[in-house]
């Protein structure tokens, strides 16, 4: 069995949703996840956001124009007048439990990190697609089942999945159907420890593509999105980028949390630790090859190019000459007191320089880190991440890196923790500059 991972802009549209629809039908067993349309999530923080501010009004008109939206698809996707109506009772539903959610206490904190009535109101969009899209399905004779994902995906205490609790649950639910192929599920949403909603954090339906493939040993997992899998540089900045066949699991993991957008960053470890490959694949070109990620590394040298934006660099200089000793203790001790991890280090005699992309904790952290030493910030700026296999293995690459940067203000640089990749940190509006200096240069 194989599970279908399709992403919001893949099920954007009442057209695309058709789209979806023809792909999955076949008689290969499948699990497909949705994500919620496009653009809904996005609808959805703005309406719990407004909720927080106690700005009823302007929650009110999101949802309606939300509402509005939704359907029109439903009047584009169906064309019975049975399931038209069907679809509206589903938007009614959904869009009645938003709206009674609006007096509920929403969260103590802006970015909904907690609160049961932000995260119940996050977890419409998925189920909104996954109900419109299997509703589809029945009207055109598909046979399918629809699987929720609250009753088999959980995560503990700790925010992290809870494989156990997964594995023997959806296995459960899939022994109720033993003549069927096709199921839907939601992506992102799952339940915490107390049973309550919750989920996997934005981006996180690939996350959850990648939990089901472990759980069931798929043969495959397969993320669909609107572009043919890891280019070897941006294509939203840089022209002439091509797609990469394959890589390997730890070239794809650096590509994927350094920026690179096709790929969740917590994707991959559950498919690397099962051996279970990944596949790439556009749903608007659905021919095109995509990228397999697999355990065996193809070629040595750089592969690819990705940047990650929304970086902060902290400098910590010692008030001593010389570093001494148990002080990058005392540093390092300040970012796990505040859950803060770090992207990048770099080190002098004298001082600490280190990376973070939260940036929520900021004020707190400078604050314990001048107990220690002088502390100066830098904000807007981005790592520009270099990834390949073996990279430290092969001559040549470091000249030419450094050639086609030689115009260009260096903040940071990290080459050797990695075979993988080399780590470059530069102000943010050099972003664009530096991967086509880059990409000029190595490819």
């Amino acid at each position: 069995m194989k599970v279908l991972k399709f992403g919001g802009t893949s099920v954007g549209s009442a057209e695309r949703m058709k789209a979806v629809a023809k792909l999955v039908f076949n008689d290969e067993p499948k699990i497909v996840v949705l994500s919620a349309m496009s653009g809904t999530t996005n609808s959805l923080v703005e309406i719990s956001n407004a909720l927080y501010k106690n700005k009823t009004d302007q929650a009110n008109e999101i949802i309606n124009t939300l509402e509005e939206k939704y359907y029109k698809v439903v009047d584009e996707l169906f064309s019975v007048k049975e399931f038209k109506e069907k679809g509206k009772e589903l938007l009614s539903t959904h869009f009645g439990l938003i709206r009674s959610l609006m007096g509920d206490d929403l969260s103590d904190t802006e970015d909904l990190s907690s609160g049961q009535a932000g995260k119940k109101i996050l977890s419409q969009g998925e189920l909104i697609s996954t109900g419109l899209f299997h509703l589809y399905l029945t009207e055109q004779k598909i046979d399918s089942v629809l699987l929720p994902a609250l009753n088999f995906m959980r995560i503990d205490t700790n925010s992290e999945p809870d494989s156990y609790y997964i594995k023997e649950n959806l296995t459960r639910e899939l022994q109720l159907y033993p003549d069927k192929k096709l199921f839907i599920t939601q992506g992102y949403i799952c339940k915490n420890l107390f049973g309550e909603i919750d989920n996997l954090k934005r981006g996180g339906s690939d996350y959850t593509a990648s939990l089901i493939g472990v759980a069931i040993n798929s043969e495959e997992v397969q993320i669909w999105t609107d572009i043919s899998g890891f280019h070897n540089n941006d294509p939203r900045y840089v022209g002439n980028t091509f797609s990469i066949s394959q890589l390997s699991f730890d070239e794809a993991a650096e590509l994927a949390y350094f920026g690179a957008k096709v790929l969740h960053p917590s994707t991959v470890l559950p498919a690397k630790l099962a051996n279970i490959p990944v596949r790439l694949k556009n749903t608007m070109k659905p021919d095109d090859e995509g990228t397999l990620i697999t355990d065996k590394p193809t070629g040595d040298g750089i592969k690819a190019i990705a940047a990650k934006d929304g970086i902060t660099a902290i400098k910590i200089k010692s008030d001593r000459m010389l570093l001494a000793y148990g002080f990058l203790t005392k540093v390092f001790q300040v970012f796990e007191h505040f859950e803060t991890p770090i992207d990048m280090i770099t080190t002098s005699e004298v001082a600490v320089s280190v990376t973070i992309d939260d940036a929520s904790r900021l004020r707190r952290i400078v604050e314990e880190l001048k107990k220690i030493g002088e502390v100066e910030v830098s904000k807007n700026m981005t790592i520009v991440c270099l990834v390949g296999h073996n990279i430290m293995n092969q001559k040549g690459y470091i000249h030419k890196v450094f050639e086609a940067l030689n115009y260009f203000p260096l903040r940071m640089i990290s080459y050797g923790g990695s075979m993988h990749n080399i780590s470059i940190l530069i102000p943010s509006e050099e972003k664009k500059a530096v991967l086509e200096a880059l990409h000029k240069s190595l490819f």
